[in-house]
């Protein structure tokens, strides 16, 4: 690792040779250029890992069990990874470093005690103390309980009633599948058949966790929370709903489960897996054969190979990936290496572009349609395939790189697909979600089967932020798109944080959201001098720290008063705030000189850089995620969009 700093000077001729024992600025670009580019794919694509909680890895050995499935080499592995990510206290964390969390650490116990490891060894002993001192198993969330429930853990009244016949449901209910996210969907469809026939476990050594709870299961009380009005008429009805079963006729339970099956199956998704989420993966790959699917049906067998197709063995480890992301890691490598150097650039691109091509989305059904049954195709997905959920935030920085890619022919329609796509995807308030619009039902969010708070997919500003930005760069050969990016310009600004940031969504947070803003305001008219932009700047510059970096974890979802704040600075969240603060302008800045040095100071000799923390939530205060691009790309491109700004000084 390089330490040497470099002047703060204006001209590009003095900051080269400032640099003075490896890596001057321009050395820096061509390393992870060339590195960057020998991690594509013969196919065009780039793809890195991406990481999740214990949880992921812990259910697919609760998954082997379920299906009495023996593949102890496998087991032993991500029984290994499972333990060297246990925290001092005994729990399991939601991200490296992060907030402990009680419903991870119950699985990970369960799993752990599945895969034969001993109630009496030192982390297991840990393990179980913790999860007492939170109460107990019977104080996991929802999707935990369940489980517990399918192993007979804990009785079926520990979890909600989510009845198949759920499928019948007029779309004018408060509750239908419309209503809620895609991947909300893909989780309870198969769930609904799960639930109603009370799936078992086979569970062949007979494990159970009896230990890790402070009231037995069959006398606990209290498995769900009733601490709003709307959860306490929602319990109510759950519990109105369990009386009343009986009274439905079987033809409509036969119809409900029918009906449940065809909608899995239909979106099952080949190797790619219901969904492209391992979660639904799973579950679907349950119901189906709870339905007497015969194991080498086509279906069960692909639905099972998919999940296989997330496994990363790492030497004596193996994880599960919660999905795959192709398609996000090419197009924010393209838009790298296209600001790295077009020229030498232009094969790889040309072949990523290519790949990208062939991935797009045209009139294949998907569920989009249901609030927008006219809007043509054109969308991307997130994963190799998902064709009933193209992805706004990825389609919009797919087209962008596109639309930049000015020295590349045979685009114009990929991009003009996307474009209109994207458009046609915004929500009434301005902002755009990532897979639907106008998902805003935020009273579902109170009922018990919600507890983790992440049934929806709203507008976000980081994802209307994106959309702003390839909107705006086509606004000169489309004007027909001025009123929707107004809309959406308007909507930005009402997000904005009395301190000038954003909430990020999808990346992690503050700075994450504050510099996809930014991104995207640099593509529209609004001036450099608007409030959006010198708020925004003023704040970026105040959460830098003092070693010229920026950094923020994932607390800043939990407590927003640590916004902008970690213990660490991080290449790739140097590399968000330097962009942003690029876009607005600062290029002279010695905020932004300092950022130039960290990253340059922590480039590695293969010319990359590696940052150990999760860069991501999943579902904020839930679920987080490592992308193991971020600290690959992002770093590139600030760099050289830092030159290339200093070139045209």
């Amino acid at each position: 690792m390089y330490t040497e700093s470099f002047n703060e000077k204006n001209d590009l001729d003095s900051i080269n040779a400032s640099a003075k024992k490896a890596w001057n600025l321009d050395s820096a670009i061509h390393a992870a250029q060339a590195e960057l580019t020998t991690l594509q794919n013969d196919q065009g694509y780039w793809h890195f890992e991406l990481e999740a909680d214990c949880s992921i890895t812990a259910d697919y050995i609760i998954m082997m069990h379920y299906h009495g499935e023996e593949n102890d080499a496998l087991q032993e592995q991500m029984a290994t990874y499972l333990r060297a990510r246990q925290t001092s206290n005994g729990s399991y964390s939601l991200f490296t470093g992060g907030v402990e969390d009680l419903s991870c650490s119950v699985k990970v116990y369960f799993a752990l005690k599945l895969a034969g490891d001993k109630t009496t060894s030192p982390h297991m002993v840990k393990l179980k103390n913790y999860i007492l001192s939170q109460g107990g198993a019977a104080k996991a969330n929802v999707f935990t309980r369940i489980t517990l429930a399918i192993f007979e853990q804990i009785p079926w009244r520990g979890v909600p009633y989510i009845p198949v016949e759920i499928m019948l449901l007029p779309k004018w209910f408060p509750f239908h599948l419309d209503r809620v996210s895609y991947w909300s969907r893909t989780v309870m469809v198969p769930l609904f058949i799960l639930c109603t026939l009370k799936a078992k476990a086979r569970n062949p050594k007979k494990i159970n966790i009896a230990e890790l709870f402070t009231t037995p299961p069959h006398e606990e009380k209290k498995y769900f929370s009733n601490d709003t009005l709307l959860s306490k008429i929602f319990l109510g009805l759950d519990k109105l709903g369990l009386i009343t079963r009986p009274l439905i006729p079987k033809r409509l339970t036969q119809k409900s489960f029918d009906l449940a099956l065809n909608w899995i199956t239909e979106r099952l998704n080949g190797e790619d897996g219901l969904g492209g989420i391992f979660p639904a993966m799973v579950a679907a790959h349950q119901a189906m054969l709870l339905l007497d699917m015969p194991l080498d049906h086509p279906d069960v067998k692909t639905a099972r190979e998919a999940m296989d197709k997330l496994i990363v063995f790492r030497d004596q480890e193996a994880y599960c990936q919660p999905c795959l992301s192709p398609v996000w890691d090419t197009g924010l490598a393209a838009l790298a290496l296209q600001e790295a150097d077009p020229k030498a650039t232009r094969h790889s691109r040309e072949k990523a572009y290519n790949w990208l091509k062939t991935k797009q989305l045209d009139q294949q059904p998907g569920d989009w349609q249901i609030q927008q049954p006219h809007l043509n195709g054109g969308g991307w997905a997130f994963q190799f395939e998902n064709p009933h959920y193209p992805d706004v935030d990825d389609t919009a920085v797919v087209a962008f790189a596109m639309a930049n890619a000015s020295d590349l022919n045979n685009l114009d329609e990929s991009i003009h697909r996307a474009t209109h796509w994207t458009a046609g995807m915004q929500s009434k308030n301005g902002g755009f979600g990532a897979f639907d619009c106008d998902n805003t039902d935020y009273y579902l969010n109170h009922i018990p089967f919600a507890d983790h708070g992440a049934l929806l997919d709203p507008p976000t500003a980081d994802v209307s932020a994106r959309c702003a930005m390839l909107l705006g760069h086509q606004l000169n050969s489309h004007p027909e798109y001025q009123k929707t990016l107004d809309k959406t310009i308007t909507y930005l600004r009402k997000e904005q944080e009395s301190d000038g940031s954003w909430f990020g969504r999808w990346g992690t947070n503050y700075i994450y959201g504050t510099w996809s803003v930014l991104l995207g305001l640099e593509q529209t008219q609004v001036p450099k001098n608007d409030p959006m932009y010198t708020k925004a700047v003023q704040w970026l510059k105040s959460v830098q720290n003092n070693d010229g970096g920026w950094g923020e974890d994932n607390y800043s979802y939990h407590d927003d008063s640590t916004r902008g704040q970690a213990e660490n600075s991080t290449c790739f969240q140097t590399a968000w705030a330097l962009l942003g603060l690029l876009a607005a302008g600062e290029v002279n800045s010695p905020e932004v000189k300092n950022g130039i040095n960290y990253i340059l100071s922590h480039q590695t000799e293969e010319g990359l850089w590696t940052d150990p923390g999760f860069t991501a939530p999943g579902f904020p205060k839930v679920f987080y995620l490592k992308y193991y691009g971020y600290d690959k790309f992002f770093p590139l491109w600030a760099l050289a969009r830092y030159r290339n700004e200093l070139q045209k000084l």
